[in-house]
């Protein structure tokens, strides 16, 4: 059995912290910004840090319940727990790191290392000091030492922070396979928006102590439940906009005079009330052709007014030629390429009524585009 079950809150100085969640045998990413309270999840977890109150389960163990005074040591929560400043012994060997806290006789934690330490790639580096490695191949080491006491549970803070892109790229291969083969249960913290793109199965998203959202990745990505959501979660296009009209299957509303028909949301505004609009950059389609020769709903004639490459795509920013948003889009470089959008300031985009998000508004909210 591989599973966390975690109810804490607590307060540190005037910051207030309150979060639930449950992870599976599945990759739950903590996101948000730094200071969020993501890592302190993970130190509440592995009983370096005391909730005030609040209940957790490790593999369908209690090792913290405030109402029955349960406290567990950390050495009796079987979690494995990697940081990102790793805290490998530099005067240990890289086998006698990955051994170190392994039960049985000295034979058998040898050969439970070293088959660790072949899976990890890490073969032959078994006499090598900590510091001759590259950060690559300590982080495995790291990750090798947290394996070896047969954890169901594995904690990660941030741990490929410091690494290049190449390196981030084989480790989060690397442990998305050894969460399928071992049966794992991983609790992944990050602040970067693509690394919890790319690893979560399921996302939290954390903001001044606490859970905004707990879903599915790709739920939170497309339905952000709020504006602060959407925003934390890289949606650049936020707008303010009014029910118009209820129809079959979807609503239509306006947004700075222009109408725009947005599939069925899952609650169902009132004609006059005010919501407000979720898009994401990548979603917008660029259509040659003014709207009126187009004939189609959500279209609106915009220009550039300002450009940035990075890597292998753009982010363009839109101004509307008549009614209608300001707008931000994401084009990889090969559709700019072959739709010749360097030589084009003029287009119609398509907003698709699936892609349109909406949201309850925020309080005190005003802002009309991203």
């Amino acid at each position: 059995m591989s599973s966390l079950h975690y109810d804490a809150r607590m307060r540190l100085g005037p910051f207030e912290y309150d979060a639930t969640f449950e992870a599976d045998g599945e990759v739950v990413v903590l996101f948000g910004h730094s200071g969020a309270g993501k890592s302190l999840t993970l130190q509440a977890t592995a009983g370096l840090l005391t909730p005030s109150e609040g209940h957790i389960e490790i593999a369908g163990r209690t090792v913290f319940d405030s109402a029955s005074g349960v406290n567990l040591p950390p050495q009796e929560r079987n979690t494995g727990y990697v940081v990102q400043e790793l805290a490998l012994f530099p005067h240990m060997t890289v086998l006698e790191n990955v051994a170190f806290g392994v039960r049985g006789t000295r034979a058998d934690r040898e050969r439970k290392a070293r088959a660790l330490l072949e899976r990890l790639g890490l073969e032959g580096y078994e006499d090598r000091a900590p510091g001759s490695l590259s950060g690559g191949q300590r982080q495995r080491v790291a990750l090798a030492r947290a394996l070896a006491r047969e954890v169901p549970l594995l904690l990660l803070d941030e741990p490929f922070s410091a690494l290049d892109e190449s390196l981030r790229r084989t480790l989060r291969a690397e442990l998305l396979r050894l969460r399928a083969d071992l049966g794992l249960t991983v609790v992944f913290v990050t602040h970067d928006l693509r690394e919890a793109h790319l690893l979560a199965d399921r996302l939290a998203v954390f903001d001044r102590g606490r859970i905004l959202q707990f879903d599915r990745r790709e739920e939170v990505f497309r339905h952000p439940v709020s504006r602060r959501v959407a925003e934390l979660t890289g949606v650049s296009n936020v707008m303010a906009a009014s029910v118009l009209a209820r129809l079959e299957g979807a609503i239509e509303v306006d947004v700075d005079g222009l109408a725009l028909r947005v599939a069925d949301p899952v609650w169902r505004p009132a004609v006059g009330e005010r919501v407000e609009l979720a898009l994401r950059a990548e979603r917008i389609n660029l259509r040659r052709g003014t709207p009126a020769d187009l004939g189609e709903p959500n279209l609106v004639e915009a220009e550039v007014v300002e450009e940035h490459a990075y890597g292998a795509g753009h982010t363009l920013r839109f101004r509307p030629l008549g009614a209608g948003p300001h707008l931000e889009v994401d084009l990889p470089s090969r559709p700019y390429e072959v739709l010749g959008v360097q030589e084009r300031r003029r287009w119609t985009l398509e907003l698709p009524s699936e892609d349109l998000h909406v949201m309850r508004p925020s309080e005190g909210s005003t802002s009309t585009g991203g």
